[in-house]
Formats: C-alpha cells, structure tokens, sequence
C-alpha cells in the first residue's frame, strides 16, 4: 500500500507540474498575441497619419492652412509616439516584474 502511495503521489506531482508548463506556455502565447497586436495597431497608426498628411498636403491649396494643419497632425504624431514609448516601458516593467515574482 505505501508503494501505491507513493506512486499516487508521483503521479499528482508529474500531473501538477504538467499543468503549471501549460500554463506557462498559454501565458507567453497570450503576451506575444498582446505584443503582436500592440505593434499592429502602432504601425496602422503610422500609415493613418502618412495618409492623412499625403491627403492635406493633395487637397489643400491654401499654403498657410496646409502648414498649420501639418503642424497640429505632426504635433499629434508626436505625443502618440511620446504615450507609446511610456506604454512601451510600463508593459516591459510590469513583464519584468511578473517574471521576477514568479521565479521567487
């Protein structure tokens, strides 16, 4: 009876640490989905606003509005890019963190 137990006992632990490899791996899937599709919606935002200047700069004619409309897209531009890279650095912390922690 003590070897059956044993066996039991071998067999939930092999069970158990299955179960945590398949979680694990269905986490690092979910995280690259995430950062996959993180990268797809930064790079058709990209192509939306080199659309939207290749549009103002072919429909509008007067100089002085076409480079103040320029101007307010270019300074939206940036501040998306500024939001991105902070966005960028607390997922990589919080990645980071998470990884720390489960180590321990």
């Amino acid at each position: 009876m003590d070897k059956e137990n044993q066996w039991s006992e071998i067999s939930k632990d092999v069970t158990d640490i299955a179960k945590k490899v398949k979680s694990k791996i269905d986490e690092e899937d979910l995280v690259d989905d995430l950062k996959d599709s993180f990268k797809n919606t930064i790079e058709n935002t990209a192509d939306i606003f080199k659309t939207l200047l290749n549009t103002l700069e072919n429909t509008i004619r007067d100089d002085e509005i076409k480079q103040e409309s320029q101007k307010v897209i270019e300074n939206i531009s940036q501040e998306l890019k500024g939001v991105i890279n902070d966005t960028k650095s607390k997922i990589s912390g919080a990645l980071n963190t998470n990884s720390i922690f489960e180590e321990e």
